[in-house]
């Protein structure tokens, strides 16, 4: 599998579309106050860079990495298209986010996420990432459903 990055591509129509299903699903299955999904606007801060994952041009999944502090980033918007699950595309999306924040200097890399059933697969491709579970960050609230995760870099 080769990826291509694509920085910044929120005029696609199938980016627009995957980040719309996305954000509708999360505020589906999240609680209110547990939900910190990103619309597509939200995305565009200058604090995020966010990159779509092509394959022979098709895309295949998306991620963003937020500045939190200069030396301190965090994961977000991490998403892969129905068609290409199961295949790495979220561990390289996320690979290269980790190597985007090295790049920068950053020395630490962190994240929140849902604790439910439907979030088991990011939980664990986090996990064997090397990412441990740790306090709240961001000033996102300490919540039954929510699950923070760090790892130095």
């Amino acid at each position: 599998m080769e990826l291509t990055f694509h920085r910044g591509d929120f005029e696609s129509s199938d980016v627009q579309a995957l980040l719309a299903m996305h954000y509708g699903v999360m505020k589906s299955i999240s609680p209110h106050r547990a939900c910190h999904v990103l619309p597509l606007d939200g995305l565009k801060d200058t604090a995020i860079t966010f990159w779509a994952a092509r394959e022979n041009g098709e895309l295949v999944g998306v991620g963003a990495l937020k500045e939190l502090a200069p030396d301190h980033g965090e994961v977000k918007s991490m998403r892969t298209t129905h068609r290409a699950l199961g295949r790495g595309v979220g561990r390289a999306v996320l690979i290269h986010i980790v190597d985007e924040a090295k790049s920068r200097g950053y020395k630490r890399l962190s994240l929140e996420t849902g604790g439910s059933k439907p979030f088991e697969a990011a939980i664990s491709l986090y996990e064997s990432e090397g990412f441990t579970r740790c306090g709240p960050i961001a000033g996102y609230p300490d919540t039954p459903f929510s699950r923070f995760f760090t790892r130095e870099i």
